[in-house]
């Protein structure tokens, strides 16, 4: 018999999204709905010998990973998570597995076309620049055409990162009729090249976008990547977009440029603390549009993570693992 956790299902859909049964006979599977802090975390999940944690909603620093003595394996989502310490684990010789890619023919995420996270980022968008909230709320407020929408056409398009995700912003860019910049601190003039997109400076690409779409793997080198001092280098009528990483834009500076006016918007995805906290200052702002983290979260990407979390636990149960992860910087950085 073993033990599962499976943390941080929110939605109470990770039942049903899986054959939690496949795991093998005997298996106690439970789930978890609501955060919990680490004392909670400590009492709840100590006598569980496997973890299936949500890509990055909960923190598995060592010294919380120390206090659960039973931990054999742990699966999360995706193929590296920058707030559980792989490197602990595996000097402690507890194994730890991703999710990605396909496995057993089963595809791990929706059908082909653009990546769901991108779709998120072009409704945050549209959402800030056609001022679809501000004039939805206006209009129930009894007010009719508060303000004046931006143009997408002959506007320029700055990307963060031209990774996979950056990469699959740049076609529906091109269907709106804008120019695409891009920048990162790897990317190369190839890359660039392939997609028809020109490489800039940081400095040019906060210069020169009308709105700026952020694509960045989070890691020590883009953690506060975007401060107060490089907002301010954005047109004051320029939209920011992040749908990547809450820590990678100082959310203390955003919040501050938001408030004075330095920039016109924001459309957010993503945050320093999930769940956003009720008297977040963000959640006072008229021109953020917040979203709860969606980029990730349909039905059939969590049914392709769960499926494959199944998978990773059978085959550690049948002694040959699989999707193992030994470097937390497996998933690189190329975005």
């Amino acid at each position: 018999m073993v033990t599962v956790a499976v943390l941080d299902d929110y939605l109470g859909v990770a039942s049903r999204l899986a054959d939690w049964g496949a795991v093998g006979p005997g298996a106690e599977v439970l789930f978890f709905t609501d955060p919990m802090a680490p004392p909670e975390l400590v009492e709840a999940l100590a006598p569980f010998e496997v973890l299936v944690l949500m890509r990055e909603r909960t923190a598995f620093p060592a010294e919380l990973l120390a206090q659960l003595p039973a931990l054999r394996l742990v699966v999360t989502t995706g193929m590296a998570n920058a707030t559980l310490d792989v490197d602990y684990l595996n000097r402690r010789g507890v194994v730890v597995c991703g999710t990605g890619g396909s496995a057993a023919g089963k595809p791990a995420g929706p059908p082909a076309g653009l990546p769901t996270p991108v779709e998120v980022a072009w409704a945050l968008i549209l959402a800030v620049t056609k001022r679809v909230v501000v004039e939805d709320r206006a209009m129930r407020d009894g007010r009719w055409q508060v303000g004046l929408p931006a143009d997408l056409a002959g506007s320029t398009l700055g990307l963060a990162g031209l990774g996979r995700l950056g990469g699959a912003m740049v076609g529906p860019a091109r269907v709106f009729g804008m120019d695409v910049v891009a920048w990162s601190q790897n990317l190369t003039e190839q890359r660039a090249a392939e997609l028809g997109v020109r490489k800039v400076s940081k400095a040019d690409l906060l210069a020169t976008s009308d709105v700026l779409s952020i694509h960045l793997v989070l890691s020590e080198r883009t953690r506060g990547l975007f401060q107060g001092d490089d907002l301010a280098q954005m047109k004051p009528t320029g939209f920011l977009v992040n749908t990547s990483r809450g820590p990678i834009v100082d959310e203390t500076a955003l919040v501050a440029a938001l408030r004075d006016g330095t920039i016109a918007g924001a459309g957010l995805d993503v945050f320093d603390r999930e769940p956003l906290p009720p008297d977040h200052p963000l959640l006072g702002l008229d021109n953020a549009v917040v979203l709860p983290h969606l980029g990730y979260v349909t039905e059939s990407v969590l049914r392709g993570m769960y499926g494959q979390a199944v998978e990773d636990i059978r085959a550690f149960l049948q002694g040959a693992p699989i999707r193992v992860l030994s470097d937390p910087s497996s998933e690189g950085t190329s975005r």
